[in-house]
């Protein structure tokens, strides 16, 4: 059912906050406040070092759009963002956390993720622009998320898009757990939610291997899956040299479409003007590369020996997976909201005989062990 947002919530002017004076103001203005809305615009569509361009801190009085790019210090945010005292607002959480880890070393307490909260409700339409729509009747024009969030200055509209993506969330919080209460779902929420701190930061490094997740490169022949890798560990290099991301060079459709095709002249480059001037030679010297070189094999999941699995565990495991597609009907929820797939495979792996040994696994919290845990353990006892 639609509601209005409390009127608390009704919105005034953004202030962007790209000065230490402003700042400071910003940091005075949110002492006390104990719950606040956050999200976070990096520039992954423009860059290939991308990082945190905006953050957005919106309170009952007041929404923040921070430039940390204008800022030399931002050690009074992380400590809002680490205070057990105040809970953080998200949607999705967890890719705001990662990324403000990584860029600024944020360590974080107290958080309540509405689009984890939709998702234990059995909601269909988890999105934050749905769920603004269907609760508020709000419209966020995405067009303006494509933009450059890197660029300056920000334009109005800019900042202004920006802010509604934390403006909602404390009332939208409201309203989610108050639902979560009366269903009584909400101690799977904080069980749910008390994870989300602890998500580590790890760097992604770049995967040589990675063109194999090409579309269509699978249906590729030999010469041309070596021609495919050699473009793609090219494409990789000029992308990290001119800070652009790898589809802003060449797309993986036209990777795969140089692999088939072979050019040995400019002339022969089906790719966009500017792409046949800036690489062409590059891109027929990756090409004739490929063509004398020996042919990747694809690769193997399980020549690790420690992740091969004996038919026991892979028979477990489907007893799991069956048992949980089961309970998740029940509750009208997607699969992985009552277990994992990483949780199936370590119980299934462990074969835990008492509550106490599947605690020990670490899989489950307190409120999962106590609404599956004998289920888990019934069903592991007549799997033998």
């Amino acid at each position: 059912m639609r509601q209005k947002a409390p009127e608390v919530y009704r919105r005034s002017p953004p202030v962007l906050v790209n000065l230490p004076e402003s700042f400071d103001r910003m940091i005075g203005g949110l002492a006390g406040e104990p719950v606040l809305g956050l999200d976070t615009e990096s520039d992954s569509l423009y860059r290939y070092f991308h990082r945190v361009c905006l953050i957005q801190v919106s309170s009952p009085r007041a929404d923040y759009v921070v430039d940390p790019l204008g800022l030399p210090d931002l050690t009074p945010l992380g400590a809002l963002l680490a205070d057990p005292g105040v809970e953080k607002v998200f949607h999705a959480a967890e890719n705001d956390i990662l990324v403000l880890k990584r860029d600024f070393g944020f360590e974080f307490t107290h958080i309540f993720d509405t689009m984890l909260a939709a998702r234990i409700l059995g909601y269909r339409r988890v999105g934050l622009a749905a769920l603004l729509h269907d609760k508020f009747g709000v419209e966020l024009d995405k067009h303006t998320q494509l933009t450059d969030w890197g660029h300056r200055p920000l334009t109005p509209e800019q900042i202004n898009y920006a802010c509604l993506d934390s403006h909602y969330l404390p009332p939208l919080r409201d309203l989610l757990k108050e639902e979560l209460a009366a269903r009584g779902r909400w101690r799977e929420a904080l069980e749910t939610f008390s994870n989300l701190p602890d998500t580590p930061y790890v760097a992604k490094s770049f995967d040589p291997e990675g063109f194999w997740r090409c579309r269509e490169a699978r249906d590729l022949g030999p010469t041309e899956l070596a021609v495919l890798r050699e473009l793609y560990l090219w494409r990789d290099g000029q992308a990290r040299a001119m800070d652009r991301p790898p589809f802003k060079v060449v797309g993986d459709e036209g990777l795969v479409r140089l692999s088939r095709e072979q050019p040995g002249r400019v002339a022969d480059l089906h790719l966009g003007g500017w792409q046949v001037r800036h690489f062409g030679g590059a891109i027929l010297a990756a090409v004739a590369r490929g063509k004398v070189a020996p042919a990747p094999q694809p690769p193997n999941r399980h020549l690790n020996r420690e992740h091969r699995l004996d038919p026991a565990t892979v028979a477990r495991y489907d007893r799991l997976r069956a048992w949980r597609s089961q309970r998740a009907a029940e509750r009208g929820v997607d699969a992985d909201v009552v277990l994992t797939n990483e949780a199936l495979l370590a119980i299934a792996r462990a074969v835990p005989t008492s509550l106490d040994i599947l605690d020990g696994l670490g899989v489950m919290g307190p409120w999962k062990l106590e609404e599956y845990g004998a289920d888990v353990l019934e069903l592991l006892a007549a799997a033998g």
